[in-house]
Parts: structure tokens; C-alpha cells; sequence
């Protein structure tokens, strides 16, 4: 019909020069002003040796610096996106400060050394994700979903300092450096009580089951809080737990723990993610599966892995909960079987995954010798294969030009994976502990057993046979009842 196009019009976009407060054009040039300065610390790093900071309270070591110019990153990308996004809004100058305080709570949470100040900004972080997640404070369900992560956060807090008060006990350490140095003396109860609290508070912090929930209640957030979020806030579990690396590894029994924690929430999240309709809860399950294989990559010793996977997990992320519009516009325009069962389509995707783990092994060392290395491996090439197979899906490509499409994605991908770890790993190798890898044992090899059957199970798709296990994960993922919209005229208030 003449005089309609193609694409709906909803509206002209806000003006972000009209009427607009000065505060999110101030920090929005102050935070790419720290990323800039960030980015000069790094390299300043990397070529200067020696102690930067003030002993016992603030350390600038090679993490600091890294997350530093990840954090400022993100936040500058939300910032700017935020201009037009949040325009015209009554929060408008809320949202910022509190998207500004959270990249100044993490990048003071890098640097600090002193227990209390580490607790301190620990809580704080929280505090202010769970503003951001009730932005709208008219609205009932996103304050509702601020009051449920708040909880979430005040317990993981709890725990942290649970375990930091087991330490200064046992050490005498007043500092997360003095803890690390002495952590060869540690053991017994006071150890234990420690590493299970660091454990616990960073799978809450990382949303790994079972208590994801606060995430996947998290959708009221506004698109850019959400994109920080996942970007860069869940990251927080693997951050802990490098910092804490000394003390984890002390039992290797308890890292296989780690492992096994991780290997359950990357197949759980997986399968959640199966049964959800919407593009943000998709996301939100994807998170709790890609958190479990950053905690899968600490429990094996390499933590500097562990730190790779976090970064490119928050491009990718950001991406996604950022474009999320057009995600759901292009999914609803390409309908169809995204999973060919053709034993050359499975041939191919064997073949490329041999030959990537292949690739990375020798691009990075790992994986050449019986230790955990091997399952680093196994696990870098399932999450990057399925990210490629996932990339490729959505296009309009044929079937058998997807399974050919695979390997020239998979391929440049884990290299680009493998010189970002290593690079990664160069950086951070002032730190205590950096990789630790551990012989194999049997438990290693049922753990990796099970993770592989599971895992092949849900891509042929076996789990789909299973209504009550449908139900079940359905269940399993959904919000806490106070955060969900339940009346359809609601959506046009918010």
C-alpha cells in the first residue's frame, strides 16, 4: 500500500541537546577521559617493574590496571548510549551518577588492598547495582527487582566478610597481599570456612545456580544498566577469586570443587536458556552458563583464563544487550530449524573443534602435557565453537553453508582468543598466582565425562524428549513473582 514503509515508525528519537542536564555530558567526557588515562597506566605498567600504590592499602598491579581500562570501557560505551537512551527521562541524572559511582566502586575494588576497604567497596558495588536495577522508582516491579538483588548482594557481602575475617584470623593479615603471602601457612578449619565463603560469595556476585535468580529478576533494569550488568558486574566471582587465588589453591581437592560448580551452572545456564521466549532472559540464562565456565577455568588453575574469558564475555555481552532491539527484530525475521542433525554437518563440527583445540594448544602451551591444561582446552573450544555455530546460525546462509561457514569463523576466533589470553596472562604475571595447573585424577576425568555427555545431549537435543524436565526448567528460570508484569496495559506506564 502507497504511503507505508517497510519499517514502522514509533517515533522520533529524543533530542539528547534538548533540555538536558549538563551531568551526563560531564560524565560522560570524565569517564572516557578515565579511559584514556587508564590505557596510559597499563602501558606504564607493563614497562615500569616495582610496587605502585600505598602498602597495605591500595595496589596498582597489573589486574588493577587491565580491569581498569575494561571497566572505564564499558561504562564510557553505556555513557554515551545512555545520552540518547535515557533523554527526556525524570531518572535521567540519577541514572548517570549511579552508572558513575558503580565504575568508581570497581575501580577502587581493583586497587584495593586492606581487607576492609576490599569488603567495603565489595558491598558498596552492590548497593549501587541494585539502584540501577530499580531505576524507576514509580514502578513497582523494577523496585521490586532491586529489593530481591539487594538481598542477593547483602549476603554476598555477608559471606565476603565472613571469609576475610576467617583469614585476618588465621594470618594475621590486615591486607589482601599479606593474606596471599602468607597463604603456603593456611589450613584447617579457618581455611575452610574461608575459601567455602569466597566460593559462595562470588557464585552469588556471578549469578551461577542455583542463585541466579536475582539476574533473571533483573529485567526491569534499563537496556544500558543491564549491559553493565552483564558486562562487567557478574564478573566480579572471577575477580575474587584471582585475588584470592593464593588462598583457593591451597587444597586441590577444593579446586576440583570449584570446577564441578562451574561445569553444573554452564549446563544448567545452557539449558535454561533453551526454554526462554524473550531476547533479555535468553541473555540472562547465556550469562549464568558463561559465568560457570569462567569459574570452570579458575577451578582448573588458570586464572588467567579465567580473566580472558570475563573480558571477551563483556564485548560480547555489551553487544547483545545493547543491540537487543535489533536482535529480536532479526530472530523474528529468521524463523527456522537452527539445529541440522547431518552426520557431514557433524563431521564438520568434530573436525573444526580438533582442529581449533589444536590451534590454541599450540598458540598458547597448554594442553601439551597430562595436566588441566587438556580440559582448559576442551572447555575453551566448546564455549568458542558454540558462539561461532551460534553467529553462523543467524544468517540466512543455507544449512550446509552454515556447517562450511563454521570453521572460518571458529577458527580466527579461538587464535584471537588464544593471543588475548596470552597477552592477558603477560599482563598479569606480577600477581601470586597467575596459572596453577593440577594433575589429572579420576575425579577430573568423571567430571569431564559427565560435562561432555550432558553437553552433547542438549546440542543433538535429547532434553527436548522430556516434558518434565521442560517443565522443570521452565520453572527454574523464572523471576521472582513481584518483578514480573502480569497486566498488559502496565507496559504502556513504563
Amino acid at each position: 500500500m502507497s504511503g507505508h514503509s517497510s519499517k514502522p515508525t514509533v517515533g522520533a528519537l529524543p533530542d539528547t541537546t534538548a533540555e538536558s542536564s549538563l551531568v551526563p555530558v560531564a560524565l560522560t567526557w570524565l569517564v572516557w577521559s578515565l579511559f584514556a588515562a587508564s590505557v596510559a597506566v597499563l602501558v606504564a605498567r607493563v614497562r615500569i617493574e616495582g610496587a605502585w600504590g600505598v602498602p597495605g592499602v591500595v595496589a596498582v598491579d597489573g589486574l588493577t590496571a587491565l580491569m581498569w581500562v575494561v571497566v572505564t570501557f564499558f561504562s564510557g560505551i553505556v555513557h554515551s548510549y545512555s545520552r540518547r537512551y535515557m533523554a527526556g527521562s525524570a531518572h535521567e541524572t540519577g541514572f548517570f551518577l549511579g552508572v558513575f559511582g558503580f565504575t568508581a566502586a570497581v575501580m577502587a575494588l581493583v586497587a584495593a588492598d586492606h581487607l576492609a576497604l576490599f569488603a567495603g567497596l565489595w558491598l558498596a558495588m552492590g548497593l549501587v547495582m541494585a539502584n540501577l536495577i530499580g531505576t524507576l522508582d514509580g514502578w513497582n516491579q523494577a523496585r521490586a527487582a532491586a529489593r530481591v538483588a539487594r538481598r542477593y548482594f547483602l549476603a554476598s557481602s555477608a559471606l565476603l566478610g565472613v571469609a576475610l575475617t576467617a583469614l585476618w584470623w588465621a594470618t594475621s593479615a590486615t591486607s589482601v597481599s599479606g593474606v596471599a603471602a602468607a597463604a603456603d601457612g593456611l589450613g584447617g578449619p579457618a581455611w575452610l570456612v574461608a575459601v567455602t565463603a569466597l566460593l559462595l560469595a562470588a557464585m552469588i556476585q556471578s549469578a551461577l545456580v542455583p542463585f541466579h535468580r536475582w539476574l533473571l529478576s533483573s529485567m526491569t533494569a534499563p537496556t544500558p544498566a543491564s549491559a553493565l550488568m552483564h558486562a562487567g558486574f557478574v564478573n566480579a566471582g572471577g575477580i575474587l577469586l584471582l585475588r584470592f587465588a593464593p588462598v583457593v589453591t591451597v587444597d586441590a581437592t577444593f579446586m576440583l570443587a570449584v570446577v564441578a560448580v562451574g561445569a553444573t551452572s554452564a549446563l544448567l545456564g545452557k539449558l535454561l536458556k533453551s526454554v526462554q521466549a524473550a531476547a533479555k532472559s535468553e541473555l540472562g540464562c547465556s550469562t549464568v552458563g558463561q559465568m560457570g565456565f569462567m569459574i570452570m577455568q579458575a577451578g582448573l588453575g588458570f586464572f588467567g583464563a579465567a580473566v580472558t574469558h570475563l573480558v571477551l564475555h563483556g564485548f560480547y555481552k555489551a553487544y547483545h544487550f545493547l543491540s537487543a532491539g535489533g536482535q529480536v527484530e532479526h530472530t523474528s525475521a529468521a524463523e527456522g530449524d537452527t539445529r541440522e542433525t547431518s552426520l557431514a554437518g557433524t563431521a564438520v563440527v568434530l573436525a573444526t573443534g580438533v582442529a581449533g583445540g589444536a590451534l590454541f594448544a599450540v598458540l598458547t602451551g597448554k594442553g601439551m602435557s597430562v595436566d588441566s591444561g587438556l580440559l582448559l582446552v576442551v572447555f575453551v573450544v566448546l564455549t568458542t565453537l558454540h558462539a561461532a555455530r551460534s553467529a553462523v546460525t543467524h544468517t540466512s546462509l543455507s544449512a550446509n553453508a552454515r556447517y562450511g561457514a563454521v570453521p572460518l569463523v571458529f577458527l580466527p576466533a579461538i587464535a584471537v582468543y588464544a593471543l588475548v589470553y596470552e597477552a592477558i596472562s603477560g599482563v598479569l604475571s606480577g600477581l601470586p598466582v597467575v596459572a596453577s595447573p593440577t594433575q589429572l585424577s579420576a575425579a577430573h576425568a568423571l567430571v569431564a565425562a559427565v560435562f561432555l555427555a550432558v553437553y552433547v545431549a542438549i546440542e543433538t537435543g535429547v532434553h527436548e524428549r522430556s516434558q518434565r524436565l521442560y517443565v522443570a526448567l521452565l520453572n527454574a528460570s523464572q523471576p521472582v513473582s513481584s518483578t514480573v508484569l502480569t497486566a498488559t496495559e502496565d507496559y504502556d506506564e513504563h
